[in-house]
């Protein structure tokens, strides 16, 4: 829980940032916090039974991983004694404590957890998981925000991810509180800088308003709510607001000849002198003093110590074991354990070799790429690609462990990471845009002015033969014009057919080869109309004028000598357009 309305209060300093916020920090986890959350979204036994609450966690840390974002978890330890009362509250919820085994007569400092729990079993079950992905565990001696509280204070972290708002009053400094993914993914943080700027209150502030709202360790004051109890705590002040609790303890009262409003106003933490009647004497002082050193002096391994330097160093990535654990927990074969998991590791190293030479840059030294210590683990750029209305790249990857050979990686991460395989994708898609489109125009014009000579050439060798033949009563031509037959047959076969004509005008007859011809005889359609095949106006210049060549050398004799000529030359002409 926290402290009671906290929240509430410091609702003006919720600062809401992009996931990207999160990009190469340090970041401690209160994992009962996490898995609290997922155990809300569904409390059903089936959701229980199918790990739901474990496939939100992986989904969860593959996000933060591929931000190269390095995790710590931080589990609870033993219940402080302080805190007895309040976790016999709720047994209901699963925060069972069992019986100490220290002696009966004497109250004892803490209490150990049930570890038989279902609880208790999620938290081990989430410690594997994440130990698989390389994320270090870190078991508390009592409460898990406090030892994230105390590695952010020590700046061994960057921010602690808890929803207990009483992590600031173990001295916090950065505290987010939630996180959403998804496409437009984001993280909400409170930071204890923009608590002192906006609403003036500091560590002891905070501790303050613990004791009178109520918190996990203090019950509160009944009858103030969270204006008055802020009200107190700016009138005194943050200085001398604890000492002022710890040595005179906590007095409400009410002033005479008060109206009710202003009666509201004067209750405040006092000496007992006269001035104030019917004083309602608070808890002792040795109650208060104990609830503030739970908060200042919490039970904590400390900064210096061998568990947390065990945790600070990098773990490694176990692929066969997280293929194992999730295999076991969601029933997944190993390929689809690795299609989920290999891209965002690969990501997570290209966000470590960014990091290297945004350092570099800041440190004077820019290095190509090819001088870098560290070789780029992208190969080469295959397409662009949008995902989720977001820029990307589709990349192939250097020679890896774990095998994988391509995927997809945002475009502001390419381009601080390596800009110059950018550069040269672009570089190689314009080249490619400026070749290709130019050979086409090239190709496409040569054939248009090739067909245009010939056409040209064919209409005027047509015309000529056309103004001769008129001179020829009894040619074939007067009696089938130009068009009234069609041979669907290739220019170069046709020379070896003779077209002649029997005893109906209106049937021709052809003597040909063993090659198959096919001919359309247009005069007996019923409505008069030709339906000619779909060919181009050059094959069918060629085949009409083969038809009149042929028709003028099966009747030769009818034909002049200059008339002869100019059909021969005409025959030679498209034999030398077959053969090119």
């Amino acid at each position: 829980m926290g402290v009671k309305n906290l929240w509430d209060i410091l609702e003006s300093c919720k600062k809401t940032f992009p996931l990207h916020h999160l990009q190469n920090k340090r970041v401690c986890i209160d994992l009962s916090c996490w898995m609290v959350q997922f155990q809300n979204v569904n409390k059903s036994h089936s959701a229980l039974a199918d790990k739901l609450h474990l496939r939100g966690l992986f989904h969860r840390l593959r996000a933060l991983i591929a931000l190269n974002c390095s995790l710590i978890f931080v589990t609870d330890g033993a219940i402080p004694a302080i805190k007895l009362s309040t976790y016999r509250r709720r047994l209901n919820l699963g925060f069972e404590p069992i019986q100490d085994e220290t002696n009966s007569q004497k109250r004892p400092s803490s209490l150990r957890r049930n570890e038989g729990s279902d609880f208790s079993r999620m938290i081990k079950d989430a410690k594997l998981l994440g130990l698989a992905l390389g994320i270090p565990c870190l078991d508390g001696i009592e409460e898990g925000e406090a030892q994230c509280a105390l590695l952010n204070s020590e700046s061994q972290c960057d921010g602690c991810f808890t929803t207990d708002s009483d992590a600031f009053l173990f001295g916090a400094r950065t505290v987010y509180r939630d996180i959403c993914l998804g496409e437009g993914g984001y993280v909400v943080c409170y930071e204890m800088a923009d608590i002192q700027r906006k609403l003036g209150f500091g560590r002891n502030s905070l501790i303050a308003l613990a004791i009178i709202l109520g918190s996990d360790y203090f019950p509160g004051v009944h009858g103030l709510g969270p204006e008055s109890a802020c009200q107190i705590v700016k009138t005194v002040g943050n200085d001398a607001i604890l000492h002022k609790i710890a040595t005179e303890g906590l007095l409400i009262g009410k002033k005479k000849n008060k109206s009710k409003r202003q009666e509201d106003s004067s209750n405040l933490i006092c000496n007992n002198n006269k001035e104030n009647e019917s004083s309602i004497n608070g808890p002792g002082k040795e109650q208060l003093e104990k609830v503030i050193n739970a908060y200042m002096k919490p039970k904590c391994h400390t900064a210096e110590s061998k568990a947390v330097q065990r945790v600070l160093v990098s773990f490694p990535f176990q692929r066969a074991k997280l293929q194992a654990i999730c295999f076991n927990f969601f029933e997944w074969p190993s390929e689809k354990t690795d299609e989920y998991i290999l891209p965002k590791i690969a990501e997570r190293d290209l966000r470590k070799f960014a990091n290297l030479r945004s350092t570099s840059t800041e440190q004077g030294v820019q290095l190509p790429l090819h001088k870098m210590p560290v070789k780029c683990p992208v190969s080469a750029i295959i397409k662009r690609r949008i995902v989720q209305g977001i820029e990307c790249f589709e990349v192939s990857w250097e020679q890896r462990d774990d095998g994988l050979k391509t995927s997809i990686v945002p475009a502001d991460l390419l381009e601080s990471a390596c800009p110059e395989k950018i550069l040269e994708f672009v570089e190689s898609r314009a080249l490619g845009k400026k070749q290709k489109p130019k050979q086409q125009r090239e190709k496409k014009s040569d054939k248009v002015a090739h067909e245009d000579v010939v056409d040209l050439q064919l209409k005027n060798l047509v015309l000529e033969i056309e103004r001769d033949s008129e001179t020829i009563q009894t040619s074939t031509f007067a009696r089938f014009p130009i068009g009234t037959m069609q041979i669907r047959r290739p220019l170069a076969d046709m020379t070896n057919n003779k077209i002649t004509f029997g005893s109906s005008p209106s049937k021709p007859t052809i003597k040909k080869d063993s090659s198959y011809v096919d001919i359309i005889d247009l005069c007996s359609s019923p409505e008069g109309q030709v339906a000619r095949p779909c060919v181009s106006k050059h094959e069918r210049a060629k085949v009409e004028v083969i038809e009149l060549i042929d028709s003028s050398e099966s009747e030769s004799e009818a034909l002049s000598p200059e008339h002869a000529k100019k059909a021969r030359d005409l025959r030679l002409f498209l034999g030398n357009i077959c053969v090119s």
